[in-house]
């Protein structure tokens, strides 16, 4: 599921789902962004999709430290 989309408003419910080591993808976000204590995180939030639609959903994304979020992406809608 991989769409073209914006966040709109706040990530309510942010919880952190896996730290360091016990991120799979650990390797390739070091080599493409940096090294940091990286963490896979959830959270939910209004969505507005490239063709106009507002949808409330699930998003997971990475981040770290002085790095910001990255990857983020629509795991599930809610709506």
């Amino acid at each position: 599921m991989n769409l073209d989309f914006e966040i709109v408003g706040d990530i309510a419910e942010v919880e952190t789902i896996a730290v360091g080591r016990r991120i799979r993808e650990l390797p390739a976000l070091q080599r493409r962004f940096g090294r940091g204590r990286w963490r896979k995180r959830k959270g939910v939030t209004t969505v507005s999709l490239s063709d106009g639609t507002i949808r409330l959903a699930e998003v997971h994304w990475y981040e770290a430290h002085g790095i910001g979020k990255v990857r983020m992406k629509i795991k599930r809608y809610l709506d």
